[in-house]
């Protein structure tokens, strides 16, 4: 009985002194929460502040009223968008479509090729020729998306001539001229139109110029989880007589597993996000068949105040099917391979 009035003493005791030592610790490591106090801002501001934004999709536009005096409209807004008929709600659909075939074959064709070129820098024994190669996969990461974009327009350019000057056709135009992608003009014997005014070639130069851009900077936590394969691993199926693809096959892919599982799941978090201001440079008003995304969309109405309900719920929409496909996602790998992100 004493030991038990004992522990509650003891109990008061710390309840009280709670506080005490929480203060202790902060002055003891104030560096660090200093350090912290920016990215705090930042989420607040960027994050949390606009939930208030949200409000507006329930609530009847005005102007004049603030959006807490403005009438309750309820989920009206995302009934018209599934309700259908209107010209917003099949613009919204066709963004919708976008968005998930763009991300889809992204993750089809995209997601591997960090992966195969993490493999590939592993097999480079030379350090200062890996790091030069890795440098140069890197770099278009760091530019701008104003820069990249502004690239691709020029590999995208046509053939044009203005008086004596002639302007010859982009590296990407070249390429789809070559394979006869681009209706050619017999005058010129070059397409009148640039590649990107080409809603059928638009996926595909999205994709392959996101390729160009995202594979180096992705391929640095998959070169780390292959590193991080024991030596003695591939040793013991040296031993065995396995060649290179052999080990590749059973020692590397199997010692990454729980990398590329967090990195899918990842993904398809974002596989409704395929990077907005991108496709708003690239995009014309020829190609909103095959390139509006929602983001797009989204923007487009936001822009128009008296459309501001409507874009913000597709909005909210969106950001709640990437939260339902991360759940299930993460359900899946935890259920098959024993990893997950929660």
């Amino acid at each position: 009985m004493s030991l038990l009035k004992a522990d509650e003493k003891e109990l008061e005791e710390l309840e009280k002194t709670k506080w005490k030592r929480v203060g202790k610790t902060l002055l003891k490591d104030w560096r660090l929460y200093v350090l912290l106090l920016p990215m705090l801002i930042f989420l607040v501001m960027f994050k949390y502040l606009p939930i208030y934004g949200l409000l507006q999709g329930f609530k009847t536009y005005n102007s004049v009223e603030s959006v807490l005096d403005q009438d309750w409209r309820g989920i009206a807004y995302l009934l018209s968008i599934f309700k259908g008929g209107s010209e917003d709600t099949i613009q919204f659909w066709v963004a919708f479509r976008n968005t998930f075939v763009n991300s889809m074959y992204g993750l089809f064709f995209g997601f591997p090729i960090p992966i195969i070129l993490a493999l590939f820098f592993t097999e480079i024994k030379n350090g200062a020729v890996r790091s030069v190669v890795q440098v140069c996969t890197y770099l278009p990461k760091f530019m701008s998306t104003i820069v990249t974009a502004t690239i691709i327009i020029v590999w995208c350019r046509p053939y044009t001539q203005s008086g004596t000057t002639i302007y010859a056709p982009g590296l990407l135009q070249n390429w789809c001229e070559n394979l006869h992608l681009l209706k050619i003009d017999s005058t010129t014997g070059h397409a009148a139109t640039g590649a990107l005014s080409s809603a059928r070639l638009f996926r595909p130069i999205y994709q392959i110029t996101g390729i160009w851009e995202g594979s180096g900077y992705g391929s640095i936590v998959y070169f780390a989880a292959a590193l991080g394969v024991s030596p003695a691993n591939y040793e013991a199926a040296k031993i065995d007589g396995a060649s290179k693809m052999q080990q590749i096959r059973y020692v590397t892919l199997p010692g990454m597993t729980s990398t590329l599982a967090i990195m899918l799941i990842l993904r398809i978090g974002h596989i409704l996000n395929v990077g907005y201001e991108k496709v708003l440079l690239l995009y014309k008003t020829d190609t909103y068949e095959t390139a509006d995304v929602i983001s797009t969309w989204v923007y487009r109405k936001v822009s128009t105040p008296s459309d501001q309900p409507l874009g913000i719920v597709a909005g909210l929409l969106e950001s709640i099917i990437a939260m339902v496909l991360v759940i299930g996602a993460n359900a899946i790998s935890k259920r098959v391979s024993n990893t997950s992100l929660f």
